[in-house]
């Protein structure tokens, strides 16, 4: 396909926040840095399913309403750094979209790119290593090879497989994870959200 309309998007929403859902616990048990307090899973769900839930109600399927109400909701639900992180993630996405009824793969492009700028301003330090490497080395990754009228699905399973290979190289940005022998937890439950709309675009939800 080469658009994303609201009904796909809110597929999408609903696809990722199962997943993510469904994996919690193992994210809980990635979680040692800032601090090894296990909860990182726990509060990406609450978080993302705060924010998607509300989505799902908007009655408009235009891309632009879907993106304005889910990033209200991840706001106002936010739960811990990585909540909170995400939820900047997706209002810059909105920020790119806000114009739009629906999106092509390079307007998809750009949107992430501006949900990784969005999240790194909001950090008052950003750490390398963590969910803001992986969105920001993936997203960078997907406009450079997004090109004028491919399939979602080809540009989309390319921003997957390099959010999954910046998560593998997160133990050699930051020393705790290496430490302990895990990836970022952050950047694995943003995977799991990611690895969610991609099920949803194959039709494997």
């Amino acid at each position: 396909m080469e658009r994303i309309n609201g009904i796909l998007f809110k597929q999408m929403l609903e696809s990722g926040m199962n997943n993510l859902s469904n994996h919690s616990a193992e994210i809980d048990a990635l979680n040692v840095f800032p601090v090894p307090d296990g909860d990182t899973g726990t509060n990406m769900h609450l978080t993302v399913s705060n924010g998607v839930k509300e989505a799902l109600k908007t009655n408009s399927d235009s891309v632009k309403d879907i993106a304005k109400t889910l990033s209200r909701g991840l706001l106002m639900g936010a739960r811990g750094n990585s909540g909170v992180i995400t939820s900047q993630i997706f209002r810059g996405i909105y920020q790119a979209v806000e114009d739009l009824d629906d999106m092509d793969a390079s307007q998809l492009a750009h949107a992430l790119v501006n949900g990784s700028r969005v999240a790194y301003r909001a950090v008052m330090r950003p750490v390398e290593g963590t969910i803001l490497t992986v969105i920001r080395e993936s997203s960078e990754k997907i406009v450079e090879y997004t090109q004028p009228g491919m399939e979602i699905e080809d540009v989309f399973s390319y921003f997957v497989k390099e959010a999954e290979n910046s998560l593998e190289r997160t133990p050699e940005l930051l020393p705790v994870l290496k430490e302990v022998g895990v990836v970022d937890s952050g950047g694995a439950g943003l995977l799991l959200v990611l690895t969610g709309f991609m099920a949803a675009l194959t039709g494997d939800r």
